[in-house]
């Protein structure tokens, strides 16, 4: 697990380009503190950075890597799994390894393979390579997203980074806020392959971007190699019994955390209250055959609290746990502004302060790895939006209701307290998703506060169509109602949140990696064939997996119905609410607000006005969430646009 870092120019060279590379590899210092190496060739103008956290290979890994004749230099960001394998298999080729970490296979099937060599490629990982004979880079992204990697595409200039600060530092590169960005973030919803700065996207999951010199200019291709794609409706396998897909969950579960257990360092789990990060601790534990070191936040508001379930589930197992307690004073001031350095988006809660948290304790106690329980509702249909949606437009309008009424404190959230639809979204899957539902009333009111000349040059932009036209049709069309709701979330909230400000940012911002197993694509390829009436079973959502696991989770969980896991929102208690005001006063004073130029000052202090006065849950908490991406706006603004991506001190 690394971070990396480079620009291509068709400009004469500059020592310039090697200190801006400097700059670049020191703002992502925390993504690999083991270790620095680059590669600079002043002829071709390629700069290639990286900063190495050890993982694999401890003493004999050091990137980029090359070729024995330099016609490819490349580097990682992540981890190969099954990477030994691989190794047996070239070393029978002839192949003469030059470090013993596991990204090296890579280079080595790129010179076989050519762009299909990321089909031999398992695991969490972010790829540039330098192919000197063809004049070109290639740039490969992980097939969920898990692993970051950014761009600039300039006619004279790109670069790209693992982070968004590596990327501004170099030549070139604009340094301005997005406006359409900012009203998706105002949202809460990103469009897919944005980012909140102008002139930077992101390399989509499971694709590839081709960047090759011809006749003095670059050229980019963009090729998809993988999809989490659902069958038709019709063409699910109805014949296997439910023990066929238990059994099969049960085995491809198994194998994703053997190799995700594999590593020259200590690995631990994260343990929530859910199901997800349990099954991991109960796979991991008879695998490492000793105490697993388990990891649990709780928080100080019961209605969003789960530590309790995570501790009988870690004395079920015998695991080392340690539980973080946190409070308002944890998850605002210096927390909340330094996790936003990291993140580089807004957020809308301070579940992500808390992940920051709780990897620093991880790093702390000498741990730099762990398991992790993300993606298990997108794969098995666990939120209760889709469980919503499953209902609703499966004709049972019954069990929507009931789901309703015992998700109350999601509502204004995750959960529309009204039905709110769009035209873009009800022709592209028949209906506005559940999950989309929250954040278009958000923006009904939330865009009003912008200043006039913002809102003249966003009078023609949807942001809510914006997200629908990135959604390709035909992987939508003719599905399952809950199959169209599931997809669509895992091509924009699972990348645009859950793993980026929920995961990969707030780990590796204290040099700690997390490896989500169910986001293997072996289960992934797995689950997308297990019909929906195994997925949702008799009104209990991800039956499947809780078959599988039940043999490894306390009786309490298996029956639970799912709970998102989020920290209790600022209105829920006066000391937070107070710690965000802080906030307010010191990122947000009119003179901030009219520095940044997106609102309105007086626009802006009347919405906090109501803010403070709001006595209705649901429009509670969702002014919860705008004030959190608006205090994430001017923040975004002054850590990178003032202050150049400086970062601001530690708690």
């Amino acid at each position: 697990m690394c971070g990396i870092v480079g620009s291509w120019t068709l400009e004469p060279w500059s020592d310039h380009r090697r200190d801006a590379l400097e700059r670049g590899m020191e703002l992502i210092h925390h993504r690999g503190p083991d270790g620095r190496g680059q590669w600079i060739d002043e002829g071709s103008g390629v700069a290639m950075g990286h900063t190495r956290l050890s993982i694999i290979g401890l003493d004999a890994g050091t990137q980029p890597i090359a070729t024995p004749d330099s016609q490819l230099v490349m580097t990682v960001n992540g981890e190969l799994y099954d990477y030994k394998e691989h190794r047996a298999r070239l070393a029978c080729e002839g192949v003469r390894f030059s470090t013993k970490s596991d990204s090296e296979i890579a280079l080595h099937l790129y010179q076989r393979r050519g762009l299909d060599f990321v089909e031999d490629l398992r695991g969490e990982f972010a790829i540039a390579i330098h192919d000197v004979a063809r004049d070109r880079m290639v740039f490969v992204r992980d097939r969920f997203g898990v692993k970051p990697l950014y761009l600039h595409l300039g006619e004279r200039n790109i670069a790209w980074g693992s982070e968004v600060k590596a990327v501004l530092a170099q030549p070139g590169v604009p340094r301005a806020l997005s406006k359409q960005a900012a009203l998706n973030q105002l949202m809460h919803t990103m469009v897919p392959g944005t980012t909140s700065f102008e002139g930077v996207e992101q390399v989509l999951p499971g694709h590839i971007v081709v960047v090759e010199r011809r006749n003095g200019r670059f050229e980019v291709s963009r090729h998809q190699y993988w999809d989490f794609e659902f069958p038709e409706a019709d063409g699910f396998d109805e014949d296997q019994p439910a023990e066929h897909w238990v059994e099969a969950v049960r085995e491809e579960l198994i194998d994703a955390v053997r190799v995700r257990l594999e590593a020259d360092v200590p690995v631990g789990c994260y343990l929530s209250g859910g199901i997800d990060s349990c099954s991991m601790l109960g796979l991991a534990t008879p695998q490492q055959q000793s105490p697993v070191k388990a990891y649990t936040i709780a928080f100080d508001h019961a209605d969003f609290d789960e530590s309790k379930i995570a501790r009988e589930m870690a004395e079920s197992v015998g695991a080392d746990q340690e539980v973080l307690y946190l409070g308002a004073d944890d998850l605002y001031g210096r927390s909340y502004v330094r996790t936003l350095w990291h993140a580089e988006r807004t957020f809308y809660n301070t579940l992500g302060v808390a992940k920051w948290h709780m990897s620093r304790r991880v790093r702390e106690s000498g741990y730099k790895v762990v398991v992790t329980g993300e993606g298990s509702d997108e794969l098995f249909s666990g939120y209760p939006f889709l469980k919503r949606d499953h209902f609703l437009h499966g004709g049972d309008d019954q069990q929507a209701r009931q789901l309703s009424e015992v998700n109350q404190v999601f509502k204004g959230s995750i959960l529309a307290e009204t039905q709110a639809s769009h035209p873009a979204w009800d022709d592209l899957c028949g209906f506005t998703p559940s999950w989309i539902q929250p954040w278009i009333l958000t923006q009904d009111y939330a865009r009003g506060l912008f200043a006039d000349d913002v809102l003249a040059e966003l009078e023609n932009y949807d942001p809510v169509a914006a997200i629908a036209e990135q959604i390709d049709p035909d992987k939508v069309r003719g599905r399952h109602p809950l199959d169209r709701a599931q997809y669509t979330w895992s091509k924009t909230m699972l990348e645009g949140q859950i793993l980026t400000w929920g995961g990969d940012r707030v780990d590796m911002g204290n040099s700690m990696e997390s490896r989500p197993a169910f986001l293997d694509h072996h289960v992934a390829e797995l689950a997308r064939r297990i019909p929906p009436r195994y997925r949702i079973h008799e009104g209990t959502e991800k039956w499947v997996l809780r078959e599988a696991m039940k043999g490894v989770l306390p009786n309490v969980l298996y029956t639970r119905e799912k709970f998102a896991f989020m920290a209790p929102p600022s209105h829920t208690d006066q000391k937070k609410r107070q710690a965000v005001e802080d906030l307010v006063a010191r990122h947000m004073s009119p003179d901030h607000i009219t520095e940044a130029g997106l609102f309105d000052v007086d626009r802006v202090a009347g919405f906090l006005q109501d803010w403070r006065t709001e006595t209705d849950g649901a429009r509670a908490t969702r002014n919860d969430i705008v004030v959190n991406h608006l205090l994430g706006l001017h923040l975004l603004h002054e850590l990178f646009v003032t202050n150049e991506g400086a970062a601001p001190p530690l708690p």
